[in-house]
């Protein structure tokens, strides 16, 4: 008896302990026991919505269709609904921002209805400046650093040029031809590491590709002696085709574009040998770079360790790749053509290994040949002629997917132009396919060489004037 009752006694400080511990699930606070619904109205069958909620708890939800939310907790709660694009038809909601406040066991409803007009574009010039090829931001921040080809980083702030240059290499860069200081990337991490890359050529016309630091005295300065050589690239003979853009993939890594050496018609074949930086897509690890180790291989870039091969490079059979951009999980290379057509070449950040095909293929045609091996190349997602008198364009100029707020319905377009075009065209690759082409009717901004993308994801687009402007809805002053 005094065993059994020994148990017992046991047995009742065991589940005081437990439920002291707060082990058992039925000590989790209860879930909400509200609800919102949202209904939708006049939108074209098919056009998802772009509608945002948030509340308390830190709760955030998007939808694309009308929806009643449930098991949500009481309190205040706030209906987004972004403006969204058909064709050039803005769809935006007439209450734009709505609040509902949700009731244990009631239901709120909030009723977004949608008008629709013609979206039309216009640019603004926000600076002028001589050679101005390039325009970016680290993330968040609301300078703009404007790159010139003689071997300047300029930076802007509050829309005025900054008197003293962020950088300035002239004496190590050589602008001759194609060649110059070309790009430049913010490390992800720059708001702690305050690292830098910069793409220039040389006198002796290598590419290089070089980290620096900024100040920690000023940050509209960077350090003059804290230089570390990444990668140095011979490109002997020609003057052109260096390519141009470095730039951090959203999977950490550095890329780097390289054009296939010049000449034309690729005479050296180097787009399309493995054993040859040239006419590639490189991707490198620089999270440990050091003088005695700049970069590391990563182990899923698609030649490492194998023998005739650079490891470095990411993708291969590229002519002239001058920009090229990232969105989300997608890569999107401009690829200037030879003589008939242009292309942008798609694929996802884990597609290592990939050949475009020149100088088998300009675009999807064989390039001076009736007919071609297409075995094995990657064909372009988007391509167009240039047409009699280059009439379509001459050389494209990559740009970006737009993922600003200013113009919120052009999110996930992808904008380029063309050097002899001038225009402003932009298309959606959706499902696997190009959808949605569309043409800007922008002012004449003469000859366009390159795009830029601010800290806050808006774009720009640099005239060979030097003139800069930034891409605004009509009528934006």
């Amino acid at each position: 008896m005094l065993t059994r009752h020994l148990r017992t006694i046991l047995a009742a400080l065991a589940m005081l302990l437990l439920s002291a511990c707060g082990g058992s699930d039925d000590d989790k606070p209860p879930a909400g026991n509200g609800a919102l619904t949202v209904n939708l109205a006049n939108l074209p069958a098919g056009l998802p919505a772009a509608v945002r909620i948030s509340g308390p708890a830190s709760y955030a939800k998007t939808i694309s269709a009308g929806q009643t939310l449930t098991g949500l907790k009481a309190g205040s709660y706030t209906v987004t609904a972004d403006s969204i694009l058909s064709g050039n038809l803005s769809w935006s909601a007439a209450a734009p921002v709505q609040s509902a406040t949700v009731a244990d066991g009631g239901t709120a409803i909030v009723n977004v209805s949608y008008g629709s007009s013609t979206l039309a574009l216009g640019v603004r010039e926000v600076a002028s400046v001589s050679g101005a090829v390039f325009l970016t931001a680290p993330s968040g921040d609301a300078r703009q650093f404007i790159v010139e080809r003689s071997g300047r980083i300029l930076v802007m702030q509050d829309g005025a040029l900054l008197g003293t240059p962020f950088l300035d290499i002239r004496n190590r860069v050589a602008a001759t031809g194609e060649g110059g200081l070309l790009s430049m990337a913010f490390h992800p991490q720059y708001a702690s590491n305050g690292w830098f890359f910069i793409y220039y050529t040389d006198a002796g016309n290598n590419i290089v590709v070089e980290r620096h630091s900024v100040s920690s005295a000023n940050r509209n300065l960077a350090e003059p002696t804290a230089v570390l050589e990444i990668i140095r690239i011979p490109h002997p003979g020609a003057t052109n085709h260096y390519g141009g853009l470095v730039s951090f993939g959203p999977d950490g890594f550095l890329y780097l574009a390289t054009g296939d050496g010049g000449g034309a018609g690729d005479p050296n074949g180097n787009a399309q040998n493995l054993n040859v930086l040239l006419g590639k897509m490189l991707r490198l690890d620089v999270a440990n770079s050091r003088g005695a180790q700049p970069y590391v291989i990563p182990p899923t870039n698609p030649f490492a360790g194998q023998a005739g091969r650079r490891a470095e490079i990411w993708a291969s059979g590229l002519r002239n790749p001058w920009r090229y951009a990232f969105d989300a999980d997608r890569l999107y290379i401009a690829d200037v053509g030879q003589g008939k057509r242009e292309e942008v070449d798609i694929a996802g950040i884990s597609q290592g290994g990939l050949n475009y095909g020149w100088n088998i293929m300009e675009a999807s045609l064989c390039y001076n040949a009736a007919i071609c091996d297409k075995s094995g190349l990657t064909l372009p997602a988007f391509e167009y002629e240039h047409g009699p008198n280059k009439i379509n364009g001459c050389s494209i100029t990559g740009g970006y997917v737009y993922r600003g707020k200013a113009i919120a319905e052009l999110a996930g377009r992808y904008f380029y132009s063309d050097y002899c075009g001038g225009y402003l065209k932009s298309f959606l690759y959706k499902d696997n396919g190009v959808t949605e082409p569309a043409s800007w009717a922008i002012p004449d901004i003469d000859a366009v060489q390159s795009f830029g993308q601010d800290g806050n994801g808006e774009l720009y687009m640099i005239a060979a004037t030097g003139k800069v402007y930034r891409i605004v809805r009509a009528g934006t002053s």
